[in-house]
């Protein structure tokens, strides 16, 4: 089935346990977890040192709260973006995260993945 053609909801049932991982791994500092999920493609691109660096910089990407909302879906040519109201442990305010979503080898990968 195309990504494409899923509903909200099927859409969701395959983003809230990536997105939930991403949290995890994202305040455990977690570079090997965190990228588990990657495509080929976001795997090329998310260098292990600079993550780590990003990891160890960045107060934004721990204390993610595990309870995020979600806010909807984009379908775009051969990807999803799902979008997440997320909070944070520390720092008062919502930030939007955003999950891009694809196949690749009939799996569904993550192509994209913010949080601003």
């Amino acid at each position: 089935m195309d990504i494409l053609e899923k509903s909200d909801k099927e859409l969701l049932d395959i983003a809230r346990p990536m997105w939930d991982d991403l949290v995890k791994f994202s305040n455990n500092a977690n570079y090997g977890a965190f990228t588990r999920n990657f495509s080929e493609e976001m795997l090329r691109g998310a260098n292990e040192i600079e993550m780590g660096k990003q990891f160890a910089r960045s107060e934004l990407t721990r204390n993610l709260h595990e309870d995020v909302e979600f806010m909807g879906t984009i379908r775009r040519e051969k990807h999803v973006t799902v979008l997440f109201k997320q909070r944070h442990k520390k720092k008062p305010g919502e930030w939007l995260g955003r999950l891009v979503l694809g196949y690749e080898d009939d799996e569904v990968k993550i192509f994209g993945a913010t949080i601003f």
